[in-house]
């Protein structure tokens, strides 16, 4: 979160590649946050700094700042190659104007929070935060400024980092013991020496449920008192423990095994899915549970994208079967591949009870060019935001808007606290098209050109004549076809004759033999006496 309200000119704290953009495009207040993961607000309660799934981008522009779309454009230019993330697909698709949802979190004239004009809002639930988010979102911290002193008092650059753990999951104990060196392959061995304060807080409410012991021992114990609530608070004093110790590895040592039990959901949350099957008609229905003793109002907002064309006439509030009249109702209908849906509700939750928010919509046809890569997995839709006033401070440790950090947020002594959250973002498929036929038409009609292109091409264009064998020209393969056949057929009939030559021989031989016998029986006969 960035607050701006003077000319920034002096960096010695603020980052001056980050001052540079906000002067550039007149920014008076921005926030931006990545997320990966989801937050489950009935297990977990209100989380320090609250934020949608994936990256969400609020600003507000400066009153003298004119072409605010222009500015707005260029800016998400900015931040993407700031961040290195993929906030320039911020484009109108996905932006809109809030009106009553969001209000500027710092200093601002007096009814510069109603000029709604000055907003824009937009988010991408697809764009999680990983390792090339955290470089250069750790470059902007003041221990890597090395720039002349910050003089204006009107500037505040607020960065916070929220993880989330389960020791019984990690331990192979079973029990809930932590350190700083398991969790976070380190102990602490220093901190920014331009931090005029730098502590760790541990909460000890949770020793009501099972008793657990701080090794060090922290600097001190500390009560506050928040909305009513009093807390018990561990508090380590970097500086101090640091210039006694070197370093410290926090650790908290359970003595038994963790046992489960019932959790007791927090005063208000929601959760969002989507309705309907097939791929033509869907809905998506938001369920808002409030488990306090009284009546509260709370403003909801959707954005939809253009190719869920929603029916607003669909739309229902309802508790347990009555119908809830909004007071107030904010419609912007979308408009194709230029502007998403955009509504905002103002209604009344019952004590103790559920209500539930619904509405209808058709899955509109894309072309095939603006289907992503991975069109099966699905198109994400932004998670709903819900905005209300709570009464108390149960499951909630997040710094409220006139307070800079957490300790400044702990000794809360107004009677209402400010709660915003966002429910989970959707995933829905919409008609795509299969994409491997055209792969398939092309392999096969390639399979079937290359086997009867030769063919069908000297069919095509081969000129047939009639021609007279004996005075056709004979090539050398020809000629010397016709030797060696020539050779062959000769050799053959030689063959023959000799065989015929030696068989007619032996049949003259035969005769002969018959002409001496017949011979040689005259003579006998001739010699007999008379």
């Amino acid at each position: 979160m960035i607050l701006l309200h003077f000319l920034v000119q002096h960096y010695r704290l603020f980052p001056k590649s980050l001052g540079d953009v906000l002067t550039t495009y007149q920014v008076q207040e921005l926030h931006l946050s990545q997320t990966q993961g989801v937050w489950r607000y009935d297990k977990w309660g209100y989380p320090p700094e609250d934020a949608a799934p994936g990256a969400e981008l609020l600003v507000w522009f400066l009153p003298q700042a004119s072409n605010i779309d222009k500015l707005w454009s260029d800016l998400v230019n900015a931040l993407s190659g700031l961040f290195c993330s993929s906030l320039n697909f911020m484009d109108s698709k996905s932006t809109v104007i809030p009106r009553w949802t969001f209000r500027p979190a710092g200093l601002a004239d007096e009814g510069y929070s109603l000029q709604s004009a000055r907003v824009r809002y937009s988010a991408l639930p697809k764009e999680i935060v990983c390792t090339e988010n955290l470089t250069p979102w750790k470059k902007l911290l003041p221990c890597n400024s090395k720039d002349s002193e910050c003089k204006s008092s009107a500037v505040e650059l607020k960065q916070t980092l929220t993880l989330v753990y389960d020791p019984p999951t990690t331990n192979r104990n079973g029990k809930q013991d932590w350190n700083f060196r398991n969790t976070y392959s380190t102990s602490l061995s220093s901190q920014c020496p331009l931090a005029s304060s730098s502590k760790i807080f541990v909460d000890m409410e949770s020793a009501n449920f099972a008793p657990f012991t701080l090794k060090p021992e922290p600097t001190r114990i500390e009560t506050f008192r928040r909305v009513g609530e009093i807390k018990k608070y561990a508090v380590y004093d970097l500086k101090e423990v640091l210039g006694k110790q070197g370093k410290i590895d926090l650790t908290a040592l359970y003595p038994g095994v963790m046992q489960f039990s019932d959790i007791v959901p927090p005063p208000v949350y929601a959760s969002r899915y989507v309705t309907g099957y097939g791929l033509e008609k869907g809905g998506i229905t938001c369920q808002i549970h409030n488990t306090l003793s009284e009546n509260i109002t709370v403003i909801y907002m959707e954005t939809i994208p253009w190719f869920l064309r929603v029916y607003f006439n669909s739309l229902k509030v309802e508790n347990n079967g009555a119908t809830i009249k909004p007071f107030k109702i904010h419609y912007i209908p979308g408009k194709d591949r230029s502007q998403p849906y955009q509504l905002e509700l103002v209604f009344r939750l019952r004590a103790q009870s559920t209500t539930k928010i619904s509405l209808s919509f058709d899955r509109a046809f894309l072309k095939w060019t603006e289907y992503p890569p991975d069109a099966n997995h699905g198109f994400y839709v932004n998670s709903a935001v819900i905005s209300t006033i709570l009464p108390t401070s149960v499951n909630n440790t997040a710094v409220q808007q006139h307070g800079s950090t957490i300790e400044d947020s702990m000794n809360d002594q107004s009677e209402q606290l400010f709660l915003r959250l966002h429910t989970e973002s959707l995933l829905v498929s919409l008609p795509t098209p299969d994409f491997s036929m055209p792969y398939n038409v092309i392999c096969l009609a390639c399979t079937v050109v290359a086997i009867a292109f030769g063919s069908i091409h000297n069919l095509t264009t081969r000129r047939f004549q009639a021609l007279d064998p004996s005075k056709q020209k004979k090539g050398i393969l020809s000629k010397i076809k016709s030797k060696l056949f020539k050779s062959s057929n000769l050799e053959n009939s030689k063959s023959d004759s000799s065989g015929k030559t030696e068989s007619e021989a032996d049949k003259s031989n035969q005769k002969d033999d018959l002409k001496d016998d017949n011979k040689d029986d005259k003579i006998s006969n001739d010699t007999e006496p008379s």
